[in-house]
């Protein structure tokens, strides 16, 4: 059972931050062997969804405000950790994502800058491709819009919410 909690980055205290980074780190760098800047200068700006099992920090994505990179709001820099992956933790991640984006910012579609690779799973969660396929730091993106009017139920549903 994974435990969600929200918070500003301000709200982060230093264990969240140097989880949130090491996490980033060791699935963005390290298992992708991507080298780029994940300190883009956002995270003041967002909001940050994590969850935990047992204490540890397994999942975790962030929520970025309408005007900060698109004009939609969106959400970003998704990981779990992969001692929990194939278990449908990533699905549960993005349906708490979204709902707590649609609290934040009601009405709003919502964006992803989605790995290639991912497209089929953002899809299932009402995501609709917005681009085409782009280079993003050696990694095909798309990127992908869950219009507002997309029901996050039904892709809850589908976990057991």
């Amino acid at each position: 059972m994974i435990d969600w909690r929200i918070a500003a980055f301000a709200q982060l205290t230093p264990r969240e931050v140097h989880d949130i980074f090491q996490a980033r780190v060791a699935v963005f760098v390290v298992e992708q062997d991507c080298v780029f800047q994940d300190l883009d200068g956002l995270d003041p700006e967002c909001w940050h969804l994590l969850g935990r099992e047992n204490g540890e920090l397994v999942a975790y994505c962030r929520l970025v405000p309408p005007g900060t990179k698109f004009a939609e709001p969106s959400i970003g820099r998704v990981i779990t950790v992969a001692a929990i992956r194939g278990r449908g933790a990533g699905r549960e991640l993005m349906v708490e994502a979204i709902r707590r984006a649609e609290k934040l910012w009601p009405g709003k579609a919502i964006r992803v800058a989605a790995q290639r690779h991912l497209e089929r799973f953002y899809a299932g969660l009402g995501f609709v491709t917005a681009s085409e396929p782009y280079d993003e730091d050696g990694i095909a993106h798309i990127d992908m819009l869950r219009p507002a009017s997309a029901s996050v139920e039904k892709a809850g549903q589908e976990i057991g919410h």
